[in-house]
């Protein structure tokens, strides 16, 4: 039921990014507990109802070890399972695709970019390997540019979502900057007129919007440790704070992001299944004085 002008989201993506799993139960620099972080994260993420998919956009693990990756995966298939929905796996900078493909996706030891498309209902989800093989900074190959451009030739029923590590945007920490995305001029060229309504990313270890060749992007938090961005720019370095996942809601005519932080505090019992019930049984104009009515 809807009480404004917008239909509910027929899709709700669940992003979460730069999980950096360790082998073992070593901490991330001496420093962060990236399985203990993750596991509250993942707490937080079952209450969500609904979903569509989990997406996940790279650093899976700090250095590509293949217990890490089989870590990861038993910690969260299991949720995904409970709540019913896949979980679309996205390589980044620091994992290593022949593991990755090995040891957490079950395919074959391979080199090669690791990139898949997904149909969610209508919704076309298409997965991009913008790593480069022993280097940090981002590019998407030639090849991989092809095969967008191909999928894209065919609009899905709802649309295309495109999601990979390294953001197409700027980035005011200049570290960033090193590690860009690089050929983003040819990607750009790829979707363009196409049916690409948002993209996904990750690799900044803290959530930002934008907007690419005219098409919304929004970058997730890191899982493992976040950014304090209210440092200056040269600055700016890690913290155990701040963690959070975004829910992505897709609409007919829109897609919007929204930040959900992993701490919480009980809330207020207030807007209450019995008080909805109440608004339901109104007419439109009962509710508009209902709740929009000042009072005294």
């Amino acid at each position: 039921m809807k009480f404004g002008q917008h239909e509910p989201a027929h899709h709700t993506l669940i992003h979460i990014s730069d999980t950096h799993l360790l082998a073992g139960d070593r901490l991330l620099g001496g420093e962060y507990d990236t399985r203990a972080n993750l596991r509250a994260m993942l707490d937080r993420i079952q209450r969500v109802e609904g979903a569509s998919a989990l997406v996940i956009t790279g650093d899976l693990t700090e250095l590509g070890e293949p217990d890490a990756y089989r870590a990861l995966k038993d910690m969260v298939e299991p949720v995904a399972e409970r709540m019913g929905i896949p979980i679309i796996w996205i390589a980044g900078n620091h994992d290593e695709r022949p593991e990755m493909r090995r040891d957490l996706l079950g395919e074959d030891y391979s080199q090669k970019a690791i990139r898949h498309a997904f149909d969610l209902d209508g919704l076309r989800l298409i997965a991009l390997d913008s790593t480069v093989p022993g280097w940090h900074h981002g590019r998407i190959d030639d090849e991989q540019l092809d095969w967008l451009r191909d999928k894209l030739n065919k609009p899905a029923p709802r649309g295309t979502i495109l999601a990979l590590h390294h953001p197409p945007l700027p980035s005011h920490v200049p570290m960033f900057d090193i590690l860009e995305l690089q050929n983003q001029t040819a990607f750009a060229e790829a979707i363009e007129g196409s049916d690409v309504r948002a993209i996904l990313a990750g690799h900044l270890h803290y959530s930002m919007s934008g907007s690419f060749a005219g098409v919304p992007t929004f970058v997730a938090a890191a899982s493992c440790y976040t950014m304090d961005v209210a440092r200056p720019s040269r600055q700016i370095n890690g913290m155990d704070a701040g963690q959070s996942f975004h829910l992505v809601h897709v609409y007919d005519d829109q897609v919007t992001s929204t930040v959900v932080p992993v701490a919480a505090a009980d809330p207020a019992e207030f807007f209450t299944p019995a008080w909805y019930q109440r608004l339901e049984a109104m007419t439109p104009e009962e509710r508009l004085d209902f709740f929009s009515r000042k009072r005294a």
